[in-house]
C-alpha cells in the first residue's frame, strides 16, 4: 500500500436524492476501508436553482480546507463532481462524475435550464472556467468513463484517465429465466428517456409489457403518457425497490431498455451484463455505449421508439441469442473491478504541492 492513510470522499448531496453519485461515493469509502485505508465521506447540500445558487455552493466548498481534521492530517482528498473539486488539499485527486451538465453538453438541449442570453452565458463561461482552473489543480485526474473524459478535453482542455467500477450489488447479480417483460431501471427524469420505451411498447405484441423501477419527478408525466398511449396494464411503474427486489426484476428480464441521453456512465448497463441480460441502447446514449456492442452483447438502436421496439421483438423472436448476448454481456462487466479503482486513485502522484493560490478562481467575491 501507498503511504496514504487517511482519505476523505467528497459528495454534493441533493437531499432527499440518491442516484448513481451517491451510490458511487458510498461504495468508494466502503472498499477503501475494507482496503485498509482510513476513509470518510464529507458532504454539503448542493441546489442548482436559480442559477445563482450555483456560484455560492461553489463558493462554499472552496472554503473547505481538508488537509487536516483535530489536528490530524489527512493524507488524500478524492473529489467527485462538481463542485466538491473546488475543495482545498495539497493532495487532491479527481475521479470525475461530472461537471454542472446543464452547462456543459446539454446547453441547447431540453434538459439545460441554460439560455442564449446574456446572463446565462456569462455564469457559463464562469463555470467553464472555475472548473479548469480548479480542476487542473488535481495531482491526479481520472474520470468515471470515457465520455466523461470526452467532455472535459473538449470543453476545458484537460485530459482524465477513466475508470471503470462495478455497480454496487455486482456480487448479488444473477441469470434468470427470461419472462415477459422488459426492465427500466433508474431514475424518473426527463434526460434518462423513459419515455422512449414506453412508447416502443406500442410497436411491441401484447404478450410483452415493460416493467419501471425507479422514482423521479417525471413519474407523473411518464404514467399519463401511458394512459395517454392506452397502454394500461403493460407497463407498471414500481417506484423504489429493494436490493432483492431489483437483483430479482434482472434475472427474470427478458432484456433492459436502457435510452438515456449522454449518460455519464450507466450503472444499469452493467447490472444488466452482470445478470446476463442484454441490453438495448441509443446511439446517443453516452456512457452505455462504450459497454454495449450492437449485436454482440445488445443492440445500440437510433432514439425511437419503432426501432427499439424492433430490437426487443428480434431478442423475443429469438431467446438463445439474447441468452447468448447476455452472456457476452457478463463476460465483459465481470473484468471491472474496486482494487484496480482504488489502486490508480491512491497511487497516484500526490505529492504535488498547489501551483495556484485559493483566489484564482475569484469565488472570493461571490
Amino acid at each position: 500500500m501507498s503511504s496514504i492513510k487517511t482519505v476523505v470522499v467528497c459528495e454534493a448531496q441533493v437531499p432527499f436524492v440518491r442516484g448513481g453519485a451517491e451510490a458511487l461515493v458510498r461504495e468508494l469509502v466502503r472498499e477503501l476501508g475494507e482496503q485498509g485505508f482510513d476513509a470518510e465521506r464529507v458532504s454539503l447540500p448542493f441546489k442548482w436553482y436559480p442559477k445563482e445558487e450555483i456560484l455560492a455552493h461553489a463558493a462554499a466548498w472552496r472554503l473547505l480546507d481538508l488537509s487536516e481534521s483535530n489536528g490530524r492530517p489527512i493524507d488524500l482528498l478524492i473529489a467527485t463532481k462538481f463542485p466538491t473539486y473546488l475543495a482545498r488539499h495539497p493532495r487532491k485527486v479527481t475521479w470525475l462524475v461530472h461537471q454542472h451538465r446543464g452547462a456543459y453538453e446539454l446547453v441547447g438541449t431540453p434538459y439545460s435550464d441554460f439560455a442564449h442570453d446574456e446572463r446565462d452565458v456569462a455564469l457559463r463561461e464562469r463555470l467553464l472556467s472555475l472548473d479548469t482552473t480548479t480542476l487542473a489543480e488535481s495531482t491526479g485526474l481520472y474520470s468515471i468513463s470515457a465520455n466523461i473524459a470526452n467532455r472535459l478535453q473538449r470543453y476545458n482542455g484537460l485530459a482524465a484517465t477513466p475508470l471503470y467500477h462495478p455497480p454496487r450489488l455486482a456480487g448479488r447479480f444473477r441469470a434468470g429465466t427470461a419472462g415477459n417483460y422488459v426492465l427500466s431501471v433508474g431514475r424518473l427524469e426527463s434526460v434518462k428517456r423513459v419515455d422512449l420505451a414506453i412508447k416502443a411498447m406500442n410497436h411491441l405484441p401484447a404478450s410483452l409489457s415493460l416493467v419501471v423501477a425507479g422514482t423521479g419527478s417525471h413519474r407523473d408525466a411518464l404514467e399519463r403518457l401511458v394512459a395517454s398511449l392506452g397502454l394500461g396494464s403493460r407497463v407498471q411503474f414500481l417506484g423504489e425497490t429493494s436490493d432483492d427486489q431489483l437483483v430479482d426484476l434482472y434475472a427474470g428480464a427478458l432484456a433492459v431498455v436502457f435510452p438515456p441521453f449522454d449518460e455519464d456512465y450507466g450503472y444499469v448497463t452493467l447490472e444488466a451484463f452482470l445478470s446476463h441480460k442484454p441490453v438495448v441502447t441509443t446511439k446517443d446514449a453516452g456512457g452505455p455505449n462504450e459497454f454495449v456492442q450492437d449485436g454482440v452483447n445488445g443492440f445500440v438502436t437510433d432514439p425511437d421508439p419503432k426501432a427499439i421496439a424492433e430490437a426487443v421483438a428480434a431478442l423475443d423472436a429469438d431467446r438463445r441469442r439474447a441468452a447468448r448476448m447476455g452472456d457476452a454481456g457478463y463476460d465483459l462487466a465481470r473484468q471491472f473491478t474496486w482494487t484496480s479503482v482504488i489502486e490508480r486513485l491512491t497511487g497516484s502522484d500526490t505529492g504535488q504541492t498547489w501551483a495556484r493560490p485559493v483566489s484564482d478562481p475569484g469565488l472570493t467575491q461571490v
